[in-house]
């Protein structure tokens, strides 16, 4: 699949298990994560077009094994556990959070990531980005001092993919408060900082800082 992904695209892919990845993050091990796999597989569908985000989903949440890595990864902290399932294959923009995510991939998918030190008065520029894929079944964690986004697809049918965050995250904000923080004009929902390319219009619409400068490139398979 990698070699494939390299022969159609413009830009290297690199897997998540080079050590390109290491600044962004690392496989997640010691868990067994087959039954929330099986469960987003059979219970959950992929949109026909765009992706669908729920930031909690109450029958992933009960699987076990979320009680272990709340306790041994996260240190205690209250999580929450959804789950991205769509068609998305462009860059669109990026987000970060104040705290790991961790990305199980129930089929392949692509990550297009970045560095926060890499904005610079709220801009992202393209080509400072590295395109990852993670392979079906593969656990990994996003520092959050990693730029990312939607996961995009290797095949027609789509991709899904289990998301992990602290409690809250990606909800809506009870209130924005005026701020002279430079990082403010890019706090789009609770723990969510976002850039938007400016082609990217549902982001825009739901007033995301048009910040990722170029071209919103798209991925082939």
């Amino acid at each position: 699949m990698l070699d494939r992904l390299n022969s159609v695209n413009d830009v290297k892919i690199y897997s998540v298990f080079d050590d390109d990845f290491k600044t962004y993050g690392k496989i997640v091990d010691g868990f067994d994560f087959s039954k929330p796999v099986d469960y987003t597989v059979n219970k959950t569908d992929i949109p026909k077009e765009n992706n669908i985000y729920l930031p909690s989903d109450e029958e992933l949440e009960k699987f076990e094994v979320f009680e272990s890595v709340k306790n041994v990864f996260f240190g205690g902290m209250p999580i929450q556990v959804g789950y991205c399932n769509g068609k998305n294959s462009t860059y669109n923009g990026f987000e970060y959070h104040k705290g790991s995510e961790i990305n199980i991939a129930v089929t392949d998918f692509m990550l297009v990531l970045g560095h926060i030190w890499q904005i610079e008065n709220n801009k992202f520029y393209v080509g400072n980005e590295k395109v990852f894929y993670v392979p079906k079944g593969t656990a990994a964690e996003l520092y959050q001092t990693t730029l990312h986004l939607s996961p995009c697809k290797c095949s027609d049918d789509g991709f899904k993919n289990i998301v992990i965050l602290l409690k809250g995250t990606n909800t809506p904000l009870d209130t924005k408060e005026k701020s002279n923080n430079s990082e403010s004009e890019l706090l789009l929902m609770k723990n969510k900082w976002v850039i938007a390319h400016k082609d990217r219009e549902p982001l825009i619409k739901q007033g995301a800082y048009a910040g990722l400068i170029g071209e919103n490139k798209e991925l082939k398979y």
